[in-house]
């Protein structure tokens, strides 16, 4: 009836490891570790992401409120109507 789902495929030379689900602790050196390791990538990247990010969305704004004002009407082109 063909192979079951986890043998799939014969593959040579790759050792797999794995440890029972009951052996492994769900969160290791989560707050001596995990916490400043996610602040110091953080602040490495803050500073190359956030002024792009600044810049266009400034550019953003500014091309949105251009657009909107070029489509309202001069109210003195009709002064002298009626």
């Amino acid at each position: 009836m063909g192979r079951h789902f986890g043998n799939l495929a014969k593959v040579r030379h790759i050792i797999t490891y794995s440890l029972s689900p009951f052996e492994q602790r769900a969160f290791p050196n989560y707050f001596s570790k995990g916490i400043p390791n996610v602040w110091r990538r953080f602040t490495a990247s803050f500073f190359k992401v956030a002024p792009p990010m600044t810049l266009m969305y400034v550019t953003y704004t500014w091309g949105n409120s251009v657009h909107q004002q070029s489509k309202r009407k001069n109210p003195a082109d009709f002064e002298n109507e009626e």
